[in-house]
């Protein structure tokens, strides 16, 4: 088992550059993940851990190999000392373990969809905490996926994982283009529905027991027109307060809820 003690080490900054870098993380398909309950996300679905690093004085290596036993894990494990630990973990409570994952393909030709499905789709978002917080909402309420159209999030961004609570590992995410949902709503035979203010119904009166998509968009741009006409309809959450609107993982979670509520009538 190799150690390591010096934040100088290479694979330290290396580590560090997946951490801090979008564009490193998409050139060499790999990513970080802190913190015991995320890890083991990832590993109950099948994401490959390539690095192990661990601080024995936050978490013993018996521990850890238990771990690594139990989920049957090939990867270089490296036992790090405390100032090493405190250069590479991106928050306080990790635990004292931090990995290098392999990234997976979230194309919409992979996904597979249940007999009756309802997915979230949503335009344009960047905002690591909306997603997060969607994908704790897809979730919940049992959703076929999220699909991500015209995005420039990294899914793998540490606030991604951290709001999702490691769901980002354990929901089907897809990332696409408005070109490809609009094949993807007909040839599945979806109904979307767009949330937006304009020519809208109250999202309640609609039917959603039916293959059901709800596309949300970015708090400050909203849903495009493409996406608006590509509606069956267009809902709205009615506001009893003076603001207008609902913060867009809020309105995302209230319309997928509703779905749950229509279906389990």
């Amino acid at each position: 088992m190799q150690e390591i003690s010096s934040t100088n080490n290479a694979k330290i900054k290396s580590l560090n550059q997946l951490r801090k870098k979008a564009g490193v993380r998409k050139e060499f398909g790999e990513f970080v993940i802190e913190g015991k309950r995320e890890i083991i996300m990832a590993l109950e679905n099948a994401y490959r851990l390539k690095k192990i690093f661990f601080y024995p004085g936050l978490f013993q290596e018996n521990r850890l190999l238990e771990l690594l036993q139990k989920y049957q894990v090939d990867a270089d494990v490296i036992k790090i000392s405390k100032n090493v630990y405190q250069k590479i973990a991106y928050r306080d409570s990790t635990e004292g373990l931090v990995a290098v994952a392999q990234t997976k393909s979230h194309k919409i030709d992979d996904l597979q969809l249940s007999a009756n499905p309802y997915v979230l789709i949503a335009e344009g978002i960047e905002k690591p905490g909306n997603a997060g917080a969607m994908l704790r909402s897809v979730d919940g309420a049992g959703a076929d996926a999220l699909i991500l159209v015209d995005s420039k999030l990294d899914l793998y961004n540490a606030n991604v994982i951290r709001a999702s609570l490691g769901m980002v590992f354990s929901v089907p995410v897809v990332v696409c283009s408005k070109d490809e949902i609009k094949d993807f709503l007909s040839k599945n035979k979806i109904n979307l529905y767009a949330a937006t203010l304009q020519n809208a119904n109250v999202y309640f009166k609609e039917n959603f027991t039916h293959p059901t998509a709800i596309a949300v968009g970015a708090e400050d741009k909203g849903l495009s027109k493409e996406m608006r006409e590509m509606a069956k309809k267009q809902i709205y959450i009615p506001m009893k307060g003076q603001a207008d609107s609902l913060n867009v993982s809020v309105s995302a979670a209230v319309l997928l809820y509703e779905i749950v509520r229509q279906r389990n009538e």
